[in-house]
């Protein structure tokens, strides 16, 4: 079948595929909830270089993640080389309309993964973005509290959160910000702001990058801001059974909002009802020298330096060993920590 997105027509091959065998959700329902949103999911990816999650069996199945843009990729589909932490480069898709959206998720693509810089400047984000995590003890309340907590860090040194929900338990506050940064600075300003909000909830928010030091409490994931990491888009959806999605919400709803009430089914009635919650995201640009002057301070003041990067970078300047503590207290070889914190690849 063809859809028509915007005056593109969209080839949608296997319509009826079954995506979500709980619910019967198929590969074209998947692709009515794109067409639903369609100028909330654009505007989350426009120009960003975007990593698809693809499930081309459903969600029971097998995924892998398409960094590269494929062979056969449309020529109305522009691509920008982005750099991995290897210095190896790779050309990426950068959706810039709706159709573009189809198109991946005719490939079975339901989780977009966009990089947080443009196509212009893929050395420079244009987005912080804070992931508030449960770990095992806590859910989606403990996140929400620790989301209200954060937006005033945010404001406190000068900048403002748009929140979302994960899809899954957590919680994202994406930030708009100058492409004034490296990689490396804006990670800086992101352990700034998790220490500081550590600092005021010490009991329910851990920077902890061991697991087995993070307790029953909100992790605070900094390393979501290095190269090559990267958060699921808003209004992406998440590979559950339910066919959860990543709901843009207004601070005042968090405390109400129920998760699992977003999937492909709802959340096209709410975008019809309020539209685009976080639509004036892109009339924002703010600066980080207050979260970066803060890092500074953590550093001069409390001797807090630079925290572990993913197990398959590089070793990175001024960066502790990359060993956990439990095992650090028994052997003073260095451990690459494989295996306690995973990370995508090339």
């Amino acid at each position: 079948m063809e859809l028509d997105a915007d005056g593109r027509a969209v080839r949608l091959s296997n319509p009826d595929k079954v995506y979500f065998p709980e619910k019967g959700y198929t590969k074209r329902d998947v692709a009515e909830y794109f067409l639903a949103v369609g100028p909330g999911i654009t505007r989350a990816l426009n120009h960003r270089p975007t990593t698809l999650q693809r499930f081309v069996d459903g969600v029971e199945g097998d995924f892998f993640y398409q960094k590269r843009a494929p062979k056969n990729l449309p020529e109305w589909i522009p691509t920008a080389r982005i750099a991995f932490p290897s210095g190896r480069p790779a050309d990426e898709i950068c959706p810039t309309e709706l159709a573009a959206v189809l198109w991946a998720a005719n490939l079975g693509t339901l989780t977009f993964h966009p990089w947080p810089v443009r196509a212009g400047d893929t050395d420079h984000p244009d987005e912080l973005r804070i992931d508030l995590d449960p770990q095992p003890g806590t859910g989606y309340a403990d996140a929400v509290t620790a989301a209200h907590e954060l937006r005033s860090v945010l404001e406190d040194h000068g900048v403002r959160g748009w929140p979302k929900t994960s899809g899954g338990r957590g919680m994202h506050v994406f930030v708009p910000i100058e492409p004034a940064w490296t990689f490396t600075e804006v990670r800086r300003a992101a352990i700034a702001a998790g220490r500081e909000l550590e600092r005021r909830m010490p009991d329910r928010v851990t920077t902890a990058w061991w697991k087995e030091e993070r307790g029953e409490r909100i992790f605070v994931d900094f390393n979501q801001t290095a190269r090559d990491r990267t958060i699921a888009s808003a209004y992406s959806v998440r590979p559950f059974p339910h066919a959860p999605v990543s709901a843009p919400l207004r601070w005042e709803e968090i405390d109400d909002a129920v998760p699992r009430d977003f999937d492909i089914r709802t959340l096209p009635a709410r975008y019809a009802e309020v539209g685009d919650v976080h639509a004036d995201m892109d009339q924002e640009a703010f600066r980080l020298d207050g979260l970066l002057e803060l890092a500074d301070r953590d550093e001069k003041e409390r001797g807090l330096g630079d925290m572990p990067y993913p197990p398959e970078y590089p070793k990175m300047p001024g960066e502790p060993k990359r060993v956990q503590p439990s095992r650090a207290r028994h052997d003073d070889g260095e451990d690459d920590g494989r295996g306690t914190n995973g990370g995508g690849t090339e």
